[in-house]
């Protein structure tokens, strides 16, 4: 388990990859502070971990909320006395529409919650991690930071500049035993995908393209990228900081 011990807080645990990463850690030996804004949804994943013998507590938070960033840090040391691990996973995904015509309103929700939001979440824990001297935090970013795609540049302009927030952080905690990296996830198969697939009624044909076309040959699931997640939070990564881990099966290479 090579999180054994480790109090780690993952936001953004809704369904598909934040879950996905909350379940996986607990299995991983981590103590894990589950947090979305939806507090029934974490407090049943909070629940089914300690059911299966794992440590987890749920504290609802908006991450666009400086206080309730604040207190979702204070909450993992009241509980635990301290705090190994940060991931940064809440989104925010605005319209599907090109830049030119996109709300303002909603870019600038995206920014507020992906990048800025990583931002408060990271100056709420640091202070801890430094007492500790040691720590890590990793945000989860998207494939299409590398790859743009049509009418997904919203929320690939926040996540990139959540990509700059991780290697702006990792040079100015250098030295302080905190690290920052970022994993960057493409598709993933996992509940929200499948309904996408779903929804397409076409018997599949799109699901398949898009697996002939990621050079594992298939879609990777969310549970098996979260594994990168949790070697970056470990001490095998120990000597690791301002990384950007492409965890897509390869498709950020293919045409």
């Amino acid at each position: 388990m090579i999180l054994k011990d480790k109090v780690v807080i993952i936001t953004g645990a809704g369904p598909g990859m934040g879950q996905a990463m909350c379940r996986g850690a607990a299995r991983e030996g981590a103590k894990v502070v589950v947090s979305a804004r939806s507090r029934e949804a974490i407090e049943a994943i909070a629940s089914d971990i300690v059911s299966d013998g794992g440590e987890a507590i749920a504290v609802p938070c908006d991450v666009s909320q400086t206080d309730q960033c604040h207190a979702l840090a204070k909450a993992a040391l009241d509980q635990w006395g301290r705090i190994d691990g940060l991931v940064n996973s809440a989104y925010y995904h605005p319209d599907w529409l090109p830049l030119e015509s996109h709300g303002i309103d909603q870019l600038l929700m995206a920014l507020d919650v992906i990048a800025v939001g990583a931002v408060r979440m990271a100056q709420a824990v640091i202070p801890s991690m430094r007492s500790q001297a040691s720590g890590s935090i990793v945000n989860v970013s998207t494939l299409a930071t590398r790859k743009p795609m049509p009418a997904e540049g919203g929320y690939a302009m926040a996540k990139a500049a959540l990509n700059q927030c991780s290697r702006q952080l990792a040079v100015e905690l250098g030295g302080s035993g905190i690290r920052v990296n970022t994993a960057l996830m493409g598709w993933m198969e996992g509940a929200p995908l499948r309904q996408f697939f779903d929804s397409l009624a076409d018997n599949g044909a799109f699901e398949k393209q898009r697996a002939s076309e990621i050079p594992v040959g298939h879609i990777p699931p969310d549970a098996a990228c979260a594994k990168a997640v949790y070697f970056l939070l470990s001490d095998y990564a120990s000597e690791v900081t301002g990384a950007a881990l492409d965890v897509n099966g390869g498709d950020w290479v293919a045409i």
